[in-house]
């Protein structure tokens, strides 16, 4: 079939939305309606090129949601009608990775992510002339319709409004099992959150779900400060460590980064009390390096990664839309902006920028549905 997306044809250059041609999903397959997609900045630094060489042409958007259309041979846990939402880590269940329970950093996944295919090696997407175009990690959602593994796509019970939906498969996941798996906040403890972009407001929600006693938000704009308390961040400074060390005299008991740079990775470090974590989800540019005073490492101070929840993405997913149906872990004010796919380089623009936190792009509104009056904080399309 023929359908519209948002291409990138050259690192740096406007994402060009055109006519494709989608092929029908295979055994394992699973060809998704999409409602509406998050604009992440991992698309950003893809389409910057700051994640390497030989990654196009391809579509790009991996968090979002839609309506199961068809499924290929074998797929039995979802059926035509169904709401889903994407995770882009289709876990193979049997590497060494899987098998040691860390199914965020499949084997098979990383490698088929990286070549910008499927799981069988091979693309289902289509130029006009029929060259072949890259996958981003097997969603591509910024698309009217996508062909993803059946893993990548998620149940969700369909109360919850799918442009909501939209954007659990990649901030709230990646928030959420930070939060949860990686550094295994315990109730009352104190939280440092270092960058309130789309992810930073859902690791303060996260914290706060957690049960974190002092939520200390670090944000320079002033916008995305407020949103921080809005999300249950107990305090929210400027860019500075002394402001957090002037909150929690010696040091926070966790601190996450949401940006990816060296400055921030470094703050993140400086606010932590001896024995305590850094737990870094922002991606820096490839080729980027930190530098961290090595006397410090004798308080037992640490720093680690965490990618994509540090667990089993596809069940975090799901329970975390359960708890998104159910009212009890509220998603759509990291929104302030909502556009549609001809809008998704004016996100990008934004991004860049550092305006605002999370942008919606409305792919389908019959599916999506429409964001209340006041839902969003600050719309604009």
């Amino acid at each position: 079939m023929r359908i519209r997306a948002a291409v990138l044809h050259a690192y740096g250059q406007p994402l060009a939305v055109e006519e494709l041609e989608l092929e029908p999903p295979r055994a394992g397959e699973v060809l998704v309606r999409v409602a509406a997609a998050g604009v992440c900045h991992s698309d950003l630094h893809l389409a910057d090129g700051h994640l390497g060489p030989g990654r196009v042409p391809m579509v790009l958007g991996h968090e979002g949601a839609g309506v199961v259309e068809a499924t290929g041979e074998g797929v039995d846990h979802v059926a035509p009608g169904d709401h889903v939402a994407f995770c882009f880590v289709p876990a193979c269940g049997r590497c060494g990775a899987c098998a040691a329970g860390r199914r965020n950093l499949c084997e098979v996944a990383a490698e088929r992510a990286w070549a910008g295919t499927l799981l069988d090696g091979t693309s289902r997407l289509r130029l006009g002339g029929g060259r072949a175009v890259q996958h981003f990690n097997f969603v591509s959602c910024f698309a009217e319709r996508v062909v993803v593994p059946a893993a990548c796509a998620v149940p969700i019970p369909a109360a919850l409004p799918l442009w909501q939906a939209s954007l659990l498969g990649c901030g709230v996941v990646t928030a959420v099992g930070a939060v949860r798996n990686a550094a295994r906040v315990a109730v009352g403890e104190s939280v440092c959150v270092v960058g309130c972009g789309g992810v930073g407001l859902q690791l303060v929600a996260a914290a706060r779900l957690a049960g974190a006693g002092r939520i200390a938000a670090v944000e320079r704009d002033a916008a995305k400060r407020a949103l921080a308390l809005a999300r249950g961040a107990t305090d929210a400074v400027d860019g500075r460590a002394a402001a957090v060390l002037e909150l929690v005299p010696g040091g926070v008991d966790h601190a996450f980064e949401a940006v990816g740079s060296p400055a921030t990775i470094r703050l993140a470090w400086d606010v932590l009390r001896p024995g305590a974590t850094a737990t870094v989800v922002g991606i820096a540019p490839q080729g980027v390096d930190v530098a961290l005073p090595a006397l410090e490492l004798l308080s037992e101070k640490g720093i680690r990664g965490s990618y994509y929840g540090s667990g089993d993405a596809a069940a975090l997913l799901a329970s975390m839309a359960a708890l998104a149906a159910g009212g009890r872990f509220p998603v759509a004010d990291v929104v302030t902006h909502v556009t549609d796919l001809d809008g998704i380089e004016a996100a990008f623009g934004r991004l860049r920028r550092g305006e605002g936190a999370r942008t919606v792009a409305i792919v389908d509104a019959d599916l999506a549905g429409a964001p209340p009056a006041g839902a969003v904080a600050a719309g604009a399309s």
